[in-house]
């Protein structure tokens, strides 16, 4: 498969920390184990992928990782359970989460690539990871679609740009100059995201969100009363935290979706949560989109049983995933819904719903990271909007899907 220009130009820089932000499908993560691949070439070489989590390392690179391998004739020997390859120069290549900071320590190592970084805490490479390169000079690829001016990856965009910092090199690349998506797909891409996400995730754009999560909800245009009767049918986004047990309810008319209720109870269980959905809606076909985690959590009043089993129990029709879906897509999804880059608006709030509002207009990341402030109190009920959202209307694309790509024997 051969290098894009960007590829070309990142492979060929002779700076010891290369920081590449580029689109979504720009070829990110072949550069990534092309630049593994390159490293461990030479015997004896200890290199590390890193992602925010063990299981995206997995998701992401294993397979890939080792085709690629396998197609070159490297490989000594696998070890799934660790996700370490062993080469017959005796290098090594491990995958790793940033999840786990104890995996990371304690190794020499000659290569670091950590994929989105800008979703990972910046402590785990300054206080973890940059001293495992000292004794041995070893190198490393930083590379990741942007998450705003407040992150620190934009410092260390920054810093490649820098002329005095001699070691340091940063790139910057659209997912359309990675030649991976045709034109018709960015420009669907562009009819589903909000402006400022597609800017980002598409342009690879430096954003300024004010730290707002749900930046795109504005009271003016998506705050409506719902001028309807009592819907038939009812869609619940719902959050397991005993300390609210939240549930946002909602009506939905094809593409469109109003949020016309809202459930918080304190100090509760599911089987409560049940009943009061009950007493509201008697005789309404009532589907639920619940945290992930209710295949096997119990925040239930009888010991044993999951809340998904409750939920079904009750007549409802659960719908979840099998896992957790990423954050950051979800986030998008409401985004996208609350007002697109072509200005459409498909989701609303009725004003009653108060602590819906409060979600949209406070629920923030922790000043200088990428991650939510789980200590607001806002994210409960955000986190029930977001779980529906994601499950009907994602915006995750079938380009995001594809199957892995096999390589060429040749390691340039």
């Amino acid at each position: 498969m051969p290098l894009n220009a960007g590829q070309q130009a990142v492979g060929s820089s002779l700076a010891r920390f290369r920081v590449v932000i580029a689109g979504r499908r720009w070829g990110k993560t072949y550069l990534s184990i092309r630049e593994l691949a390159r490293a461990a070439r030479e015997p004896n070489k200890r290199c590390f992928y890193v992602a925010p989590t063990y299981r995206q390392a997995k998701q992401i690179v294993w397979d890939p990782l080792k085709h690629r391998l396998q197609d070159l004739n490297w490989i000594h020997a696998v070890n799934e359970s660790d996700l370490t390859i062993r080469l017959k120069n005796n290098s090594r290549i491990s995958l790793r989460g940033a999840d786990n900071p104890d995996s990371l320590r304690g190794v020499g190592l000659d290569m670091i690539v950590m994929d989105e970084f800008a979703m990972i805490d910046s402590r785990s490479w300054t206080e973890v990871l940059r001293p495992t390169l000292s004794d041995r000079q070893g190198r490393a690829m930083f590379i990741s679609t942007p998450m705003g001016q407040g992150n620190w990856a934009y410092d260390l965009y920054q810093k490649g740009l820098d002329s005095t910092e001699h070691q340091w090199e940063s790139f910057h690349y659209t997912t359309i100059q990675g030649g991976n998506v045709p034109q018709e797909e960015i420009d669907a891409a562009r009819r589903d995201l909000d402006a400022r996400t597609f800017r980002q995730e598409y342009e690879a754009s430096w954003e300024q969100y004010a730290n707002r999560i749900y930046y795109a909800f504005d009271r003016q245009h998506n705050m409506q009363a719902y001028a309807h009767e009592q819907p038939h049918t009812v869609y619940i986004g719902m959050d397991f935290n005993i300390d609210p047990m939240s549930a946002v309810i909602f009506a939905q008319q094809g593409n469109t979706i109003h949020a016309i209720d809202e459930i918080e109870i304190y100090s509760s269980n599911t089987d409560e949560m049940v009943r009061e959905i009950k007493t509201r809606y008697a005789g309404t076909k009532i589907f639920v989109y619940p945290d992930p985690a209710a295949r096997q959590r119990k925040t239930s009043a009888a010991s044993g049983v999951t809340d998904l089993t409750i939920l079904s129990n009750a007549g409802f029709i659960v719908k979840a995933p099998s896992a957790h879906n990423p954050i950051r897509d979800g986030i998008n999804s409401v985004n996208s819904m609350l007002c697109n880059s072509l200005g459409e608006r498909r989701f609303f709030v009725d004003p009653k719903c108060k602590k819906v509002i409060q979600a949209m207009e406070k629920f923030s990341y922790k000043e200088g990271t990428s991650q939510p402030d789980k200590d607001s109190g806002f994210d409960h009920m955000a986190d029930a909007i977001r779980y529906y959202i994601d499950y009907v209307f994602p915006v995750r694309r079938q380009v995001d899907e594809q199957p892995p790509q096999r390589w060429g024997h040749r390691v340039g």
